[in-house]
């Protein structure tokens, strides 16, 4: 009787940690970084990959980003050819992380401008999401992923919170369903609210 062997590795996985906010410091990438060092407790093995969106700025769409993506393959000139790889770059770095951590500081009600940015270099027809007869299906599936926001008001269960439903929203257009989000509120209203804000989010971290 021959045994065969499985020679292949096991299956190692990766965290990437996408760092949104306008300050280096800021206090949704400190708790970001926490919530990672966390994680990789668990996963010790875990490849980690930072995206910071604030030292590796993105472009804003403009005429030549949108002709590239709507171009064929075949007809791309050499410009275009240099935006969709730097898209495909970002699209293949989301789909090869097993667990996603975002920190995304509330701004002005929403998300940051870094952000925005970022999901509209890999909101790709046909390459993050495709539409079907029965409307849009997400193609990157399979992730866990953490959203940790820092707000200096208390917006949680409010109209005034319009940055967590876009969230789930378009996480979930791309096909990322399974978010957890751990918020810090009112780290702008005194020293006393700003500390239980962050104990709460540390508290949220620290059950993960």
């Amino acid at each position: 009787m021959m045994l065969e062997l499985n020679l292949t590795e096991p299956n190692m996985t990766t965290i990437l940690q996408i760092n949104s906010a306008a300050r280096t410091e800021a206090q949704s990438t400190l708790l970001a970084n926490e919530l990672t060092a966390k994680l990789q407790q668990s996963h010790p093995d875990a490849t980690l990959v930072v995206r910071d969106l604030l030292t590796n700025s993105l472009p804003h769409l403009d005429e030549a980003a949108l002709g590239a993506f709507f171009t064929p393959a075949e007809q791309r000139n050499a410009q275009q050819q240099a935006i969709i790889a730097r898209s495909d770059a970002l699209v293949a770095e989301l789909k090869a992380a097993d667990i996603i951590v975002i920190g995304a500081p509330m701004y002005n009600f929403g998300i940051s401008s870094q952000l925005k940015v970022y999901f509209d270099h890999v909101a790709r027809a046909g390459v993050t999401f495709r539409y079907t007869a029965e409307g849009p299906q997400g193609l990157v599936t399979g992730k866990k992923v953490y959203v940790v926001t820092a707000r200096g008001g208390k917006y949680l269960g409010t109209p005034a919170d319009l940055q967590t439903p876009y969230l789930k929203t378009f996480l979930a257009f791309i096909g990322l369903t399974d978010v957890t989000f751990i918020f810090a509120e009112g780290l702008n209203l005194g020293e006393q609210s700003k500390q239980s804000g962050l104990a709460a989010a540390r508290e949220a971290i620290a059950a993960v």
